[in-house]
């Protein structure tokens, strides 16, 4: 068992291709957030990203994952990160997840999750 802690001060963030952020990776963290999630009951998950190229395949594996895990997303496809943190509270989705890096370099891209309130999670 990793004692690895993944997430920051804000999601997961790195270099597109380098561990963590790699579509295997994104792939099982979709399929273990589907897990914790669907013990909620809901079944409603609400995915953003930015315009990185990299989103588009991050997103995909991360879809997988919760597929995988018995639920199924909505996709905004390009949106603000607080335009998704608003969807999500306002839907009343089980969780909505941003795929951006923010201001970090275009090689760069990072996974952030919002609670049914539109809040960050806690570490």
């Amino acid at each position: 068992m990793s004692n690895r802690k993944y997430f920051g001060t804000d999601g997961i963030r790195g270099r597109v291709g380098d561990a963590p952020i790699t579509p295997e990776f994104v792939l099982k963290l979709g399929w273990a957030a589907g897990k914790v999630l669907a013990r909620h009951g809901s079944r409603k998950i609400i995915i953003g990203k930015d315009t990185r190229i990299s989103g588009y395949m991050l997103e995909s594996a991360l879809e997988a994952g919760l597929a995988a895990a018995g639920l199924s997303a909505s996709f905004t496809g390009p949106m603000p990160t607080p335009a998704i943190a608003y969807l999500t509270r306002a839907f009343r989705a089980e969780a909505g997840i941003v795929i951006s890096a923010s201001h970090n370099p275009f090689y760069d891209n990072g996974i952030k999750f919002f609670s049914i309130e539109g809040t960050k999670l806690p570490d």
